[in-house]
């Protein structure tokens, strides 16, 4: 089962739900957290995510893209 979203100018990313081949992501802060709420500050805490340009890198599995799917419009995300 693949499910996609999209958002444009990002990479589209799938979930899958069995996959032995699934990959890393390298995820880069874009944006600030200053006036975000709660939630969102610790989703990209919980990422590893503490500044602006900041990068780093996890494997693509369900949990890391619905943690991405909340905060997309302050990240970055590349395939590895």
């Amino acid at each position: 089962m693949h499910i996609q979203w999209q958002k444009p100018g990002v990479l589209t990313l799938t979930k899958f739900t069995t996959d032995s081949k699934m990959g890393k992501l390298k995820v880069t802060q874009v944006r600030s957290i200053i006036g975000r709420p709660e939630h969102q500050r610790k989703i990209l805490k919980a990422l590893g995510l503490r500044k602006i340009s900041h990068s780093v890198e996890h494997d693509n599995n369900p949990v890391i893209n619905g943690m991405i799917a909340k905060v997309s419009h302050l990240v970055k995300v590349e395939e590895i």
